[in-house]
Formats: C-alpha cells, sequence, structure tokens
C-alpha cells in the first residue's frame, strides 16, 4: 500500500465538503420529516371531508417536493464530489454520521412512500364514494320535456 501524502489544503477541503454535504443530508431528511407530517395531516383531511384544507396541503405538498427535489440535485454532485476527491476512503461512522444520515432518509423515503399511496387510495375510495352518490341521484326534471 502506498502512503500518500495529504497537504492540509486538501484535507480541509475534504472537511469543507463533507461538512456541506452532512448539512444538506440533515436539511433534506428534516424535509422528508415535514411531508411526512404532512401527509398524515392530509390523511386525517380525506378522512374529514375537508376539501379546503386537504387543496392547501396539497399545494404545501407540491413546495415540500420541490425542496426535496432541489436538495437532491445539490447532494448528488457533492457526494460525486468527494468520493473523487477520496477514491479509496470510505465513509465511517467517525465521519460526521453521514451513513446514519443516509439510512434515516431512506428509512423516511419509505414511510412517505407508504404513507402518500394510504392518502392516494383514500382519496380514490373518497372519489368513487362521491360518483356513487352523485349517480344515484335521480333528476326530478328528466322527463318533462
Amino acid at each position: 500500500m502506498v502512503n500518500e501524502q495529504i497537504s492540509q489544503k486538501e484535507i480541509d477541503e475534504r472537511v469543507a465538503i463533507l461538512k456541506r454535504w452532512k448539512i444538506l443530508l440533515q436539511q433534506q431528511r428534516d424535509k422528508f420529516v415535514e411531508y411526512l407530517t404532512l401527509l398524515e395531516k392530509q390523511e386525517s383531511s380525506i378522512q374529514s371531508e375537508n376539501t379546503e384544507v386537504l387543496m392547501a396541503q396539497t399545494e404545501m405538498e407540491q413546495q415540500v417536493l420541490l425542496n426535496i427535489s432541489n436538495l437532491r440535485k445539490v447532494i448528488s454532485p457533492l457526494e460525486k464530489l468527494y468520493s473523487s476527491k477520496t477514491p479509496n476512503f470510505k465513509i465511517d461512522n467517525n465521519n460526521l454520521k453521514i451513513p446514519q444520515l443516509q439510512a434515516e432518509l431512506e428509512s423516511l423515503q419509505k414511510k412517505v412512500l407508504i404513507q402518500n399511496n394510504k392518502n392516494r387510495e383514500l382519496l380514490k375510495n373518497h372519489m368513487i364514494k362521491i360518483r356513487n352518490q352523485i349517480q344515484s341521484i335521480k333528476n326530478p326534471y328528466r322527463n318533462n320535456r
């Protein structure tokens, strides 16, 4: 194994990249938590048939998703940059807990998908119920021409 000497400047650069990466991962985790909370509130709005609140939550949901998407666009190149600067370096628990953050993000993402599917199914069932109610209404003027 060849022992490479790394300059202090390069070490500082790697640390700065790693710290920025950690901050972005934490921000993404916070956005996923916010999104999951919003989806849980949407579920109760769907069940209570509160359409105004549901519309407001949908607008907030779009903003949160946009924020998550923007964070991902920044995180991916930063991760690649760090990997390219440290090709033989594996991230471990001593390196600002990056693996722990990534595991939390993966777990939150799964919870978000489950809750999103649950809400989608609730909305679908609710729409079917409303359509059936509309179809069951008799039009008293139907044959009065």
